[in-house]
């Protein structure tokens, strides 16, 4: 009754009114029902009765951390959360970290899922105490347990009852009271819509803003349903057939129902109730066990009918919201309490098919779908078992796999349609099947019961049927003619074979554990093969082969004409099977219950063989018009993903073949499927057919076919690397394949990862041998560690190792030669020694001395004898030659193995040095290669053919040592033998000719240079001087001045010569001297606004227009910074590249609307040399001091005669400025009054003496700081302007101060070349730039900046001198003062005013930082020297005390004053220094002295707005990026612990870390996108322009990346500052390897943001990469 009341009260929910009201009427006597007591009581005593539990099961919220430990899971899905994680003994092991998808629980205390260490401290304490099975409801008092039941029983069957209700207007069985005719128009989420459709499609619908729809989109996309709509019926009815009709364009429309306002109130409440009943089982196992009971007992209906089976079942027809809620219950309860785990198990796989068949039809995720709880199941050992033996779950889900794929053809074999989005998805589904089955193999039992046996088996057949519905599906035909028209679906059937890999492989482990399964499962694999071949062969006529007179009998099939498959998993698996029993031994303990006998080796052979001459023939390009789908197929059949059960079973199966036949007819038969049978069975066929056959393309693909079946031999004896086949163990079969991948270059471990093929547990057990085979090279500031060969292991190196592609292949070969000739070897690559064969596979030697092999290699090398008449290849050749070598290998290991009684049946040596029969009689083979040795077109086998020769006669004397079969010594050995002496010298002679013929050259060539220089003496001279340290020539003719007296300032400035400057522009390589009158040339520079030096961030900017920037605030909130490439141009050549730039923009814009990563509008262009990102140009000028110093002829004041004089000057500009705005009345009288100083004209006008072109460059960049700036329009009129400009030269200089500063360098000759010629620029540019503004304007700035150090009666309210950068000051002082100084003709040196400009503003910062200092005294006084220093500043600090009263501590010693005042006055005159060097030109002294001595003129300076004193320390520290933790870890649990600001406790999806400031944002999200300028912008781009003036730096936790973001439309991603114990960056978090901080290369990015680099290092990544481009960065 009450439910509708509270849930449904208007349009517009409010979560928090209506879940105090349920609490207060609805749940709150229930608790108090329950406990018999006041639940605030009741509920803490449950909780103390109780044990705590053992297990953790703390279910996982969307992107915490979860731990998986590689060396104890018993399975990859057992993990831990972060808190039992670091409380266990896994922290040590090897484990793998990743964010969960949410869904899922901690696994911690379930000693099944570990094979050590399943409990952390926490959960340790809780397993002593009590025997396992107690029932926990002893601990309940027993009315409790009744009452318990009574109200579970009630509540939990509502809740089901009204969430399974499927009518929208009345209710189940509770009768209405008062009946309310309001409706909700519910809108439903899918996973078929985007969200902008849904929002789109809101906005028409319900008339709502964006921002509400938005709203509502992200609603539903969390709970799965939201009400869009509240009102009557047709009120409601009208906005779903809207969003119907509009959602239903492409795909099936968006789910929108009308539901009545109560029905929607109690459904509500339901899950309320779900939620309570959750947290109420909390507080004791007995309440759960209760609940337990209530929800799996059968109902009235029998089967299915429990609660627990209701909401099962009806799983797929629930909302998101309801099927989270409910799945958490489950898993509190049902998953918590091991009893009924087992029996809610059962009821799982018995609804297993209908549950995958909803979910087959449902469209939501899998993580929302109740099919996903079984990996909670089937991955527990004893569930997954006692469900095969009890439910025969493996048959159940073998079989609801097949019911799904329907399609076959007319052989019963798989048929898929074309791939569209549709069927992807619906086979996406079909795979989680698979999935599900793998999870129930994956723990293999240990002891089997005959009912497991029986039930596997049993499954076992159901997994045959469905290999046999794979054997040959998807055949191909070859194309003659014309291209195939239409590339044939494979896809499909590779995506089903690939998620079975695992499977097949599962299968074969299982078979393996128990001796009676394997035979059997050997006998069932062996029927079902015959049963797809019977279909085949039928209507194939038999033909005989023969050949050096054996022949035999098989059937006429040719590849390249008939059909053929490449999907042969039976057979494949009988390989595997095969295997097994040589490694099992089984086939030597039980022969005679194997069918061994009646195998067919011929039909076993024939089809992995097809599939090898497939390939072969592939890669001879007969297949061409077959298009990309078989090359895809063929690529994949190599694959590492596939091979395993593909390539590699498919050798397996000839290999098994082979061993079982007569090796020359296993030949005959492998020509004939080759389609070579003919060239090699009759003499001479190989001379007629290149003559006759003019085609090359045939004699091309021949060749290739030859090549191939060489290749395909040395596999079939080669590869005896799987234990089974050879006597070896698998640590060998992983090292070998690690040898090869890094025999063709140092490899990252991540690519040896992806090189190896994983088994079920996502191991490559790479790491437990790659200490043996490799060394590890840590990396440097970039770049990855690199794991190298040790050089041992080079000799294990096979050229035709088979897991090669191609090319890796060739680069393999070419890497091995170039370190043997670095080595100063010989450069032949033999074979390596093989370990020996399984009993099984022993006969498989045999077939490299059978008389067909030994005729093919013959006929070959007859070849390459008379290499004129025949088509021959070197690759066969040197193939030929490596089987000689395995050959050769082979007799050596038999004789160096031999035991007394033996006779070595393997005689290869012998064959070898027969001559051929008549009537031909071809040479010996060992004859041949003797001539080839000496053969001219063979140089690069010389090597390989000298070491069979060599080889040949080490067996030679083992055979007569051990004297089984004399053969007499041949004579070409000694022949051989001196040869090889001959060459040798022959090479020494050569060598030595070479050196001495080099040595006369290089004399010669010496004494050529010598005579030039001799010759052009004076042109030397001279390069050698403009050879100096700047990149311009630069002449000097004055003396060189002594150190001792470098002045940057005052009157007694050192003077220095006139430099000439000579530059080169880039654009039309012409040369000009930089003059005052002269064109002007200018440098590529970029400003921004920054942040760096920043040291208050919340600061917001006032409003550009009206905002005055004189003076700047000393926590320099924000700057204008410039930087630049340094590259010089002529201004007009610049202008006209610019004009270029911008008409190209204005083309390609009509054309195409991409950005591109310069935005011209705002007056950006990459420098046309070194393409670094620029927004305006900076004039070069000649020193400009020099321009405006007249004579100084008359005495210089002293300060206060000075402030004297200036202070009168202004004081007669001020009357003037008033008389001319006043009417001109009465002018005489003023006149009158006012004592000008002498020699001072306020009337004069200056000239200016740049020419045209220098000044208006001087207006372009001044105007362009100005904009940038202060973010205005372009106004050069403004008085602004040269403020702008002469605040971006102090604060790039502070910058710069900085830099050198962190890096403890000295002050100068340590720039580099760009910046020092960006600050001299920047410099002379500021200090000229007052000759293009209003001469008026300038001189007020001087007086008010004036005025803030010497009072007078017209500036009043100023800022207090506790505000003002000093530094800043100082430099406006200095250059604005020639405004005044122009019209003095006094004599007084410009150099005097610098000087008392500067004596000045050190006084002030020094009162500054006296009067912020707050000395701490410490006890431990430091030796009171009392030196003058000291002294000096401790007069003036009482000084200071008696001008501020009361303000001010006392303090006795000086020293610490002298200290703090040293500390803080340091990075002053540092930049003072700077400014002053770069200003008047004067060379810095080799090397500055460290204390720095004044004498403190007193003055007597009034201090006044001394009201509040703040405490800035001075010595600011620089700004650094934030400190981020050493393991990723801690980042990730920061980010899951983070919410969306806006949408209340969502879990933000992309959590981004801001690396300046260290705020977490909610990136790229709907929810927190704000208005900016009249655009949408993500969080991470709003944040930028508050905190970093437009350019950001931030970490995305989730993909552990680093993103720079500069502006709206530029950004780039960076790699992130984490590597991995192997030095690799995980971008993206997929390997999940624990993860370190780099110090640096945190360091690297920190100094990208301090050099202002960001954008350019985003300029050069946009121009690298074009997709970087396309991405919406403002969305981030």
């Amino acid at each position: 009754y009450y439910v509708p009341k509270i849930y449904c009260r208007g349009p517009n929910p409010a979560p928090q009114r209506e879940d105090l009201l349920a609490q207060h009427v609805l749940l709150g006597p229930m608790e108090w029902y329950l406990c018999g007591e006041d639940p605030a009581f009741g509920f803490p005593k449950l909780e103390q009765a109780n044990k705590p539990s053992h297990l953790c099961g703390r279910v996982f919220k969307v992107g915490e951390p979860t731990y998986s430990c590689r060396d104890c899971a018993v399975d990859p899905t057992c993990v831990l959360c972060m808190e039992c994680f670091l409380g266990s003994i896994h922290r040590e092991h090897r484990y793998r970290m990743t964010t969960s998808g949410g869904g899922g629980f901690c696994d911690c205390g379930d000693t099944e899922a570990w094979k050590e260490g399943p409990y952390c401290q926490k959960h340790e304490l809780n397993t002593s105490e009590t025997a396992e099975e107690e029932d926990p409801l002893v601990h309940l008092p027993e009315d409790m347990v009744v009452r318990a039941y009574n109200i579970f029983a009630i509540t939990f069957k509502y809740a089901v009852d009204i969430l399974t209700w499927e009518k929208e207007n009345e209710l189940p069985g509770l009768e209405m009271i008062e009946k309310s005719d309001t409706y909700y128009c519910m809108l439903f989420n899918d996973e078929v819509h985007t969200y902008e459709q849904v929002i789109y499609t809101l906005q028409k619908a319900v008339n709502c803003t964006q921002k509400e729809a938005i709203g509502f989109a992200t609603t539903v996309d969390r709970d799965g349903r939201r009400s869009v709509r509240y009102g009557d019926f047709q009120y409601c009815d009208q906005a779903k057939s809207v969003i119907v009709r509009n959602t239903s364009r492409q795909t099936k429309p968006l789910k929108v129902q009308v539901m009545h306002s109560s029905i929607v109130a109690h459904q509500s409440f339901g899950l309320k109730l779900l939620t309570w009943l959750g947290s109420v089982i909390g507080y004791s196992d007995g309440l759960r066990r209760i609940l337990c009971q209530v929800g799996l007992q059968e109902g009235p209906d029998g089967e299915n009918s429990s609660l627990v089976d209701k909401l099962m079942l009806y799983d797929s027809k629930l909302w998101k919201g309801a099927r989270n809620v409910y799945h958490q219950l489950f898993m509190s309860s049902l998953l918590m309490d091991l009893k009924y785990k087992k029996l809610f198990a059962i009821r799982f796989a018995r609804n297993y098919r209908q549950l995958q068949r909803d979910y087959m039809e449902d469209d939501h995720e899998r993580a929302v779908s109740v099919a996903a709880l079984s990996v909670q199941l089937f991955t527990v050992p004893t569930l997954a078992r006692m469900l095969i033996t009890e439910e025969n779950l493996m048959t159940t889900i073998i079989k609801t796999f097949m019911d799904h794929l329907r399609h076959r053809d007319i052989q019963g074999r798989f048929q898929f349609e074309r791939y569209t989005a549709l069927q992807a998805f619906k086979f996406r589904r079909v795979q989680s099947l698979i999935v599900d089955l793998k999870y129930v193999l994956i723990s293999k039992p240990t002891e089997w019961s005959d009912d497991l046996r029986h039930k596997f088996l049993e499954g076992f057949d159901a997994f045959l049927e469905l290999l046999k519905c794979m054997q040959g599906m998807d055949p191909i035909t070859r194309q003659v003619g014309q291209h195939i028209e239409m590339e044939p679906e494979w896809e499909a059937a590779f995506t089903l074979q690939m998620k079975l890999t695992l499977v097949i492989s599962m299968m074969q482990d299982w078979c393996a554990l128990d001796e009676k399964v394997l035979i059997e499962a050997y006998k069932k694999c062996l029927t079902v093969l015959m049963q797809c071949h019977s279909g085949f062969t039928d209507g194939e006529q038999p033909i005989v082969l023969s050949m050096c007179g054996h022949s035999v009998e098989t059937i006429r099939y040719c590849v390249s004409q008939e059909k053929v498959s490449i999907h042969l998993p039976v057979s494949r698996l009988l390989a595997g099977l095969h295997v097994l029993l040589s490694k099992t031994e089984v086939a030597y303990k039980f022969p005679e219950l194997l069918p061994l006998s009646e195998l067919s080796p011929p039909m076993l052979i024939e089809h992995p063989l097809r599939c090898l001459v497939l390939c072969a023939q592939v890669h001879a390009g007969m297949w061409r018009r077959n298009g990309f789908s078989l090359v895809n197929q063929i690529y994949y059949y190599h694959n590492v993903k596939c091979r395993r059960e593909m390539f590699d079973k498919d050798i397996v199966m000839l290999q098994t073949g082979v061993s079982m036949m007569d090796p020359n007819h296993f030949l005959m038969i492998m020509l004939s499927r080759f389609e070579l049978y003919q060239i090699f069975s009759t003499p001479d066929y190989g001379k007629r057919f290149s003559t006759e056959n003019t085609n090359k393309d045939v004699v091309q693909q021949n060749n290739t076919l030859i090549e191939e079946m060489l290749y395909l031999i040395i596999m079939i004896v080669g590869e005896r690397f799987s234990p089974g086949i050879g006597q070896v163990n698998a640590t060998d079969e992983i090292k070998r394949e690690i040898i090869h991948q890094l025999s063709i270059r140092p490899m990252a471990h991540s690519e040896l990862v992806k090189a190896l093929p994983e088994d079920e547990n996502r191991e490559t057990g790479m790491e437990s041998v790659i200490e043996e085979v490799a060394c590890f090279k840590k990396p440097g500031l970039t770049g990855r560690g690199l794991y190298e060969l040790k050089p041992e292991c080079a000799r294990n190196f096979n050229l035709y190792f088979y897991h090669f592609s191609r090319a890796e292949q060739s680069k393999a070969e070419e890497a091995q030669r170039k370190l043997k000739r670095q080595n100063r070897e010989d450069t032949a690559l033999p074979p390596p020694a093989l370990p020996p064969f399984c009993p099984l596979f022993a006969s498989l030697v045999n077939i490299l001395q059978s008389d067909v092999m030994l005729c093919i290699m013959g006929t070959i090398l007859q070849w390459a004898v008379e290499h004129n008449g025949y088509a021959w290849s070197e690759s066969m050749l040197q193939r030929v030659l490596h089987l000689l070598g395995m050959a050769l290998q082979e007799e050596k290991q038999h004789l160096e193995n031999l035991s007394e009684e033996n006779v070595v049946t393997f005689t290869f040596t012998q064959k070898i040095s027969r001559p051929g029969e008549a009537p031909n009689n071809s040479p010996s083979i060992l004859a041949m290669l003797e001539t080839l040795q000496n053969a001219p077109h063979l140089e690069v086998h010389k090597d390989m053919i000298r070491w069979i020769l060599k080889t040949f006669n080490t067996i030679k004397k083992l055979r007569e040592s051990s004297s089984t079969s004399p053969v007499a010594e041949t004579e070409g050995n000694i022949m051989e033998e001196s040869s090889r002496d001959k060459d040798k010298a022959e090479r020494k002679r050569k060598a030595e000719i070479a050196r001495l013929r080099r040595e006369k050259i290089m004399a010669q060539m010496s004494e050529m240079q010598r005579h030039f220089i001799n010759e052009n003496k004076e042109l030397f001279q001279q390069t050698l001087e403009e050879l100096d340290t700047s990149t311009s020539g630069v002449h000097e003719n004055s003396p060189v001045i002594s150190d001792a007296k470098l002045t940057a300032l005052g009157p007694e400035q050192t003077r220095v010569a006139e430099h000439r400057q000579v530059v080169m522009c880039i654009l039309c390589q012409e040369e000009q001297e930089v003059k005052v009158d002269s064109r002007a040339m200018v440098l590529a520079a970029f400003i921004q606004r920054s942040t760096v030096l920043s040291k208050n961030r919340n600061k917001t900017t006032p409003d550009p227009e009206k905002y005055d920037p004189l003076f700047m605030h000393p926590d320099l909130s924000c700057g204008t910074h410039t930087g630049s490439c340094g590259h010089i141009m002529h201004a007009h050549c610049w202008q006209r590249y610019f004009d270029a730039v911008q008409a190209k923009e204005q083309r390609r814009q009509q054309r195409l609307r991409v950005h591109t990563s310069y935005d011209v509008e705002n007056g950006e262009f990459l420098c046309p040399l070194c393409e670094c990102l620029s927004n305006t140009v900076i004039p070069l000028l000649p020193p400009p001091r020099v321009l405006f110093n007249r004579l100084d002829f008359s005495g210089q004041p002293n300060l206060t005669q000075w402030i004297k004089t200036i202070s009168q000057q202004l004081k007669g500009l001020y009357l003037l400025r008033d008389e001319d705005s006043a009417s001109n009345s009465g002018n005489s009288e003023k006149m009158d009054q006012l004592q000008l100083p002498e020699g001072f004209r306020p009337d004069f006008k200056p000239k200016n003496p740049y020419s045209e072109s220098i000044k208006e460059m001087l207006t372009t960049f001044g105007t362009a700081t100005y904009k940038v700036g202060l973010k205005v329009h372009p106004n050069e009129e403004d008085p602004r302007v040269p403020i702008m400009c002469w605040g971006s030269c102090a604060y790039t200089i502070q910058t710069i101060e900085r830099i050198l500063a962190d890096e403890d360098k000295p002050l100068f000759g340590h720039l580099p070349c760009r910046q020092d010629d960006c600050l001299t620029s920047l410099t002379r540019f500021a200090a000229a730039h007052w000759t293009v503004s209003s001469l008026p304007a300038v001189q007020a700035h001087f007086c008010t900046l004036l005025a803030s150090l010497v009072p007078n009666e017209k500036n009043g309210n100023l800022p207090c001198i506790l505000d003002i950068d000093m530094f800043h000051l100082l430099v406006s002082l200095v250059l604005s003062f020639p405004a005044i100084h122009c019209q003095d003709f006094s004599g007084v040196s410009l150099g005097t005013g610098d000087l008392h400009l500067f004596h000045l503003v050190t006084m002030a910062h020094i009162i500054q930082i006296l009067l912020t200092s707050s000395t701490e005294e410490n006890g431990m006084d430091q030796e009171n020297t009392n030196s003058e220093e000291e002294v000096a500043v401790l007069t003036l600090y009482k000084f200071l005390c008696q001008c501020t009263g009361s303000a001010l501590k006392e303090i006795s010693s000086g020293w610490h004053l002298w200290r703090n005042l040293k500390a803080g006055i340091m990075p002053f005159l540092r930049c003072s220094a700077l400014f002053f060097h770069y200003l008047n030109g004067v060379p810095a002294p080799s090397e500055i002295q460290g204390t720095v001595c004044f004498v403190l003129a007193f003055q007597d300076i009034s201090i006044y707005g001394q009201n509040e004193l703040e405490s800035y320390l001075y010595a600011r520290e620089s700004n650094k990026l934030i400190d981020l933790p050493d393991d990723y870890s801690c980042l990730i649990n920061q980010a899951s612990n983070f919410s969306c600001p806006k949408s209340g406790g969502d879990k933000s999806r992309a959590p981004t870390l801001c690396l300046v400031c260290g705020t977490m944002l909610c990136s790229q999200s709907y929810c927190c996108q704000t208005e900016l300028e009249g655009e949408d912008v993500g969080a991470c781009t709003a944040h930028t322009y508050t905190c970093g003036s437009g350019v950001g730096i931030f970490l995305r936790v989730r993909e552990c990346q680093v993103l720079f973001l500069a502006g709206k439309t530029k950004g780039c991603f960076y790699p992130p500052p984490y590597l991995d114990d192997y030095g690799e960056t995980d971008q993206g978090l997929r390997r999940g390897n624990p993860l370190h901080l780099c110090k640096e290369r945190f360091k690297k990015i920190q100094k990208l943001w301090q050099q202002h680099s960001i954008t350019e290092e985003i300029g050069h990544a946009q121009e690298a990469n074009q997709t970087l481009v396309g991405i919406d960065w403002q969305h981030l």
